[in-house]
């Protein structure tokens, strides 16, 4: 293995390119990665893993929904989005669903994938509980206030800027496409994806997060 030391903000925004209005950038932590020659996974192993965001935030159903407790000792992936963006985030959730879907039901029961919007004042709860139930009705979907959002996926590398009108005077979120999976074993985020992982790319690896193990 050769291990490489990367400023977190080069090397997420390197793995997210995006289509539309979906960015990454700021100064942020330093990230140590391991990379094996030659290899093509799509998956980037963090060797000092993100702690899990301290995220109270409201889910689908109104309720409050503390992601740490909630999510203890589950194999998690969390990503940043919202549902109006025109291609990266349909895109990603539902690459994530099929992938899901195909995995043994005793694996697809443990698996926990968190939506955080990043357009709260748009994403209600009612509007996401829609949004995510035509993509998969066991998606965890939160919102909640912009700036406590915002601070938490900053803890990850991931940089949101404020819904804002663009030249055409339609509202896009311009935030980071990044999808951190975090480890039943410890609760960190320990491997990360680009939007160009498929879902062949999270079926290959799914098994083995599911158990906290590399892949």
């Amino acid at each position: 293995m050769r291990t490489k030391t990367f400023a977190a903000a080069v090397l997420l925004a390197a793995a997210s390119l995006t289509l539309s209005a979906c960015d990454s950038g700021g100064d942020e932590p330093v990230a140590a990665v391991s990379e094996e020659a030659g290899s093509d996974r799509a998956a980037t192993v963090l060797d000092k893993p993100f702690e899990k965001p301290d995220l109270v935030l409201t889910d689908t159903k109104g309720e409050k929904y503390d992601l740490r407790a909630a999510t203890a000792g589950r194999p998690t992936l969390v990503y940043f989005g919202y549902t109006h963006c025109p291609d990266v985030c349909p895109l990603t959730m539902s690459n994530l669903a099929v992938a899901k879907k195909r995995l043994p039901q005793a694996e697809q029961d443990k698996l926990r994938v968190v939506f955080v919007t990043t357009d709260p004042e748009r994403d209600t709860s009612a509007e996401l509980g829609t949004w995510l139930k035509g993509i998969d009705s066991d998606f965890v979907g939160l919102t909640g206030e912009f700036d406590t959002i915002q601070a938490g996926a900053r803890t990850l590398g991931i940089s949101i800027d404020p819904p804002h009108k663009d030249k055409n005077g339609k509202i896009v979120s311009m935030h980071g496409t990044q999808v951190i999976a975090f480890s039943p074993k410890t609760d960190a985020g320990y491997v990360l994806y680009g939007e160009d992982a498929g879902p062949d790319d999270y079926l290959k690896d799914l098994p083995r997060l599911i158990k906290g193990e590399k892949p």
